[in-house]
């Protein structure tokens, strides 16, 4: 691997190696090229529209307030000079430049990244000391802010706040953040960040689901895909006058054993993993062509531009099984090789495509989930 500047001039295998899940790194001088310049107008727009997660946090007179989008434009024009925080989800899926910048951090697998989020704070904005519980980089664009960190132990919130706000914070480190530089910071290592200047922090964050939600989604999984035959039967049933609501042992161990045919294997895990990391979020849609093309001129266009994944797309895979946006996707295992690239680069260059592809590809281009390439290299 080579050296990343965006990680401050180490390899992502020392990063990590060194860093990652360990202890935080202040890069300076991360990433100063973010591209068009994103302010408070355009986030502001963007926190109006429905498929759009937002939150608009303020500190005033010792307590805090959380009020969450779609938000009214005019609530925008009431907000004071200082001491308030909006900040809005998943950035990548609205702009393009955005979406390159999320995929600079393709050194962690695609399976574990999450969003680029975007918070705009006046100074004094903030939303007050607190730990995450996944990974993330805090990249400032424009302005300064002041971050402390901090290791402690102490996890305990402020009662009735309606975010999570530690009770006690004590800084280890203090830090001065300008346009570019970058803090990452590993799970439940707390942070207090406190705006000096107008300006954002593109938080690029990293999925890491509870043991209760991959359960509860493991068995949502399996419930799709369990069919047994049989019913319940107890042909040597013994009365219980004495006791006739107590529920019988017999029958708990005749059930018990049906329960025990519900068996999973490594296979069976890994087709849950392609299923629920490629699903999109409950807020996420896709705009499918206004006017599609007919399979025939599509196939023509695709062989010379190619495709592009759609920013809300994800498409992983696991040897020769492809899932993209929560389903398995059926391909020819002559056409494995190209799908994996089209899942790694996020985009294919225009070539001969076998008819079974085109085919798929089609299908996935009458949905949104990709696009017809301008100038794919």
């Amino acid at each position: 691997m080579t050296p990343l500047s965006l990680l401050g001039g180490i390899t992502p295998e020392h990063f990590l190696q060194e860093y990652w899940h360990k202890k935080p790194l202040l890069i300076r001088g991360a990433i100063k090229d973010v591209g068009p310049h994103v302010g408070f107008d355009w986030l502001a727009e963007l926190a109006t529209q429905d498929d759009v997660e937002s939150r608009l946090i303020e500190f005033n007179k010792g307590q805090w307030k959380l009020e969450r989008g779609p938000f009214r434009p005019s609530r925008f024009k009431r907000l004071p000079a200082s001491d308030w925080t909006i900040l809005v989800q998943n950035v990548n899926h609205h702009l393009p430049h955005i979406d390159e910048l999320l995929w600079r951090f393709n050194f962690i697998p695609y399976a574990r990244l999450d969003d680029l989020m975007i918070s705009y704070a006046p100074p004094g904005g903030t939303v007050g000391p607190h730990f995450d519980s996944y990974d993330v980089f805090l990249l400032q664009v424009g302005g300064q802010k002041r971050w402390q960190i901090s290791a402690q132990k102490d996890e305990a919130f402020i009662e009735d706040a309606p975010i999570k706000v530690l009770q006690h914070f004590e800084a280890e480190q203090e830090f001065v953040l300008e346009h570019g530089d970058m803090l990452y910071l590993p799970p439940r290592y707390a942070h207090y960040g406190v705006a000096l200047e107008p300006g954002m922090t593109y938080s690029i964050g990293f999925r890491a689901p509870s043991v209760q939600e991959l359960a509860t989604q493991f068995l949502v999984y399996l419930q799709d895909r369990v069919c047994f035959d049989g019913r319940y039967a107890d042909p040597d049933l013994r009365s219980q006058p004495s006791d006739p609501a107590a529920i019988g042992d017999a029958m708990i161990t005749q059930v018990e054993g049906m329960l025990q045919r519900i068996q999973w294997d490594h296979a069976t895990v890994g087709d849950f993993l392609g299923h629920y990391l490629t699903e999109p979020k409950p807020h996420v849609f896709y705009d499918a062509p206004d006017d599609p093309l007919e399979p025939d001129e599509f196939a023509r266009q695709v062989a010379t531009a190619g495709v592009m994944l759609d920013a809300k797309s994800q498409i992983l895979y696991r040897g020769e099984m492809l899932y993209c946006n929560g389903e398995r996707l059926e391909v020819d295992a002559a056409d494995v090789s190209l799908w994996q690239q089209f899942a790694n680069a996020r985009k294919l260059a225009g070539q001969a495509f076998s008819d079974t592809m085109t085919e798929v590809l089609y299908e996935g281009y009458l949905s949104g989930y990709w696009h017809i390439g301008n100038s794919v290299a």
